[in-house]
């Protein structure tokens, strides 16, 4: 029986390992082809690793939370309807000898780290207890290969939170630590210290002490996932690091209420596609980026980046309660049919965990719909590094005077808000307030005799 190695995924240009988080198979179990075999977690996404074919599963190769580089084989799978087992113990056992020889080749590894992070504490006069409360005490996720290699250096939790992270939510990566490392070794750490003290100064963050929390017996305690901390690690940050202000306007939608109304049945039929309002928002988005680009930025310390692509993120609610903001990439050079193909893919995907690493990466700009669920109004937090984030509210049809040749005139129009929150270390009143109604008027002057 011939055999096929299932090898780890590689989940993004800058992705050279991934932790296995959970199996959904054990070995002698049968799949058939696209069953899920596993999950497994970078420092940017995690994925749901389907099988490319269908046997049963001969050997895992690893175990839950082990770290694994990308391209090394972490499963066997015996295909259906060979005969032959003879030929298959050849292959088989070269698979798992390859895979004893990484883990030969790492246990030495591991345990020359214990030795070196034993000396670190044992010169300090702490003994390893003091790493395990100061990581219970981090409110920081650290990806297992980033503790492994502080532990190997004997690096604190308390330094691991003073290291400004390169991933996604400023998450410390390999090269990270590893860059930190080698400038405290070399005796420059004191000088990344003074650059996070100027850059501190340059973005004063206020102390907070968080207030004491009482439980009476009745209550339930839940602890968070590892999303939901992301989140709230990114959420806190962001209103540390900027300024923000909101903006509103109200828009007359009635002309694309009334257009897309009229075709929407025929798009489908046309493109296979159902067209929702998002991707017509995308598309007045592009335009007015395009018109402002002083709101597609960044700031880096002192240093304003112009961001040449226009990429939007579509935030997301997840039907475990959490968001994610995967990103339409180019946003401004493509059509509304091909903005409403991307805006039901991403959506899709994001809803069953099927989002590749690139997807979520890239940003420019977001816009979340608070319409959705039938708020008209909201007040958003950036998503960082961009400068600003629009809120879609809810379409309600209300009374307006409307302007007509013979005079003002009530009638019932279809009414939304847009809420614009920006950053106003860069994004003044002047430009967010154009930037706002630029969107606003692209809207409002939407051709309804407009070609599907």
């Amino acid at each position: 029986m011939s055999t096929f190695e299932i090898l780890m995924p590689k989940m993004g240009e800058s992705v050279e390992e991934a932790t296995i988080t959970k199996w959904f198979v054990s070995v002698g179990d049968t799949i058939e082809e696209d069953d899920l075999l596993l999950e497994i977690a970078t420092d940017k996404v995690d994925s749901e690793i389907p099988s490319p074919v269908a046997g049963t599963v001969k050997e895992i190769l690893y175990d839950t939370d082990a770290l694994v580089p990308v391209g090394k084989p972490v499963a066997v799978i015996a295909l259906q309807g060979d005969e032959s087992e003879g030929e298959a113990k050849p292959e088989s056992s070269q698979v798992k000898d390859e895979s004893s020889s990484d883990k030969q080749d790492t246990t030495p590894a591991k345990t020359a780290g214990n030795t070196q992070a034993d000396q670190g504490t044992k010169e300090s006069g702490n003994d390893t207890s003091v790493n395990q409360e100061e990581q219970k005490s981090s409110d920081k996720f650290y990806s297992p290969l980033v503790k492994s290699i502080a532990k190997k250096e004997g690096v604190s939790f308390k330094e691991l939170d003073t290291i400004k992270g390169s991933g996604q939510n400023e998450r410390v990566t390999k090269a990270d630590i590893l860059n930190y490392i080698e400038q405290r070794a070399s005796g420059s750490a004191s000088d990344i210290k003074e650059a996070k003290s100027s850059e501190s100064a340059a973005q004063p963050v206020a102390q907070i002490t968080r207030p004491p929390v009482s439980v009476s017996a009745e209550d339930e305690i839940v602890q968070m996932d590892r999303m939901r901390k992301m989140i709230a690690e990114h959420m806190v940050m962001s209103k540390q690091v900027s300024p923000h202000v909101t903006a509103v306007v109200e828009v007359d939608m009635t002309n694309i209420v009334m257009w897309r109304n009229k075709n929407k049945e025929a798009y489908q039929k046309k493109h296979g596609e159902k067209i929702t309002y998002t991707p017509i928002f995308f598309e007045a988005t592009a335009k007015a980026l395009r018109d402002f680009p002083g709101v597609n930025t960044s700031v880096d310390g002192d240093k304003i980046i112009y961001r040449k692509d226009v990429n939007i993120g579509m935030a997301v609610a997840l039907p475990s309660g959490n968001l994610i903001v995967p990103v339409i990439k180019n946003a401004d050079h493509k059509n509304l049919v091909g903005l409403t193909s991307d805006v039901n893919k991403l959506a899709n995907q994001a809803r069953n965990n099927k989002l590749s690493p690139d997807d979520i990466q890239g940003g420019t700009f977001t816009i979340t719909n608070f319409g959705s669920f039938k708020n008209i109004l909201g007040t958003p937090i950036i998503n960082q590094p961009q400068v600003a984030i629009l809120a879609v509210g809810s379409i309600e049809k209300k009374p307006a005077v409307i302007e007509t040749p013979t005079g003002d005139a009530i009638a019932i129009r279809h009414k939304m808000f847009l809420s614009l929150s920006y950053d106003h270390r860069i994004v003044d009143g002047a430009l967010g307030g154009n930037f706002l109604r630029r969107i606003g008027d692209y809207l409002e002057q939407f051709d309804m005799d407009r070609v599907i």
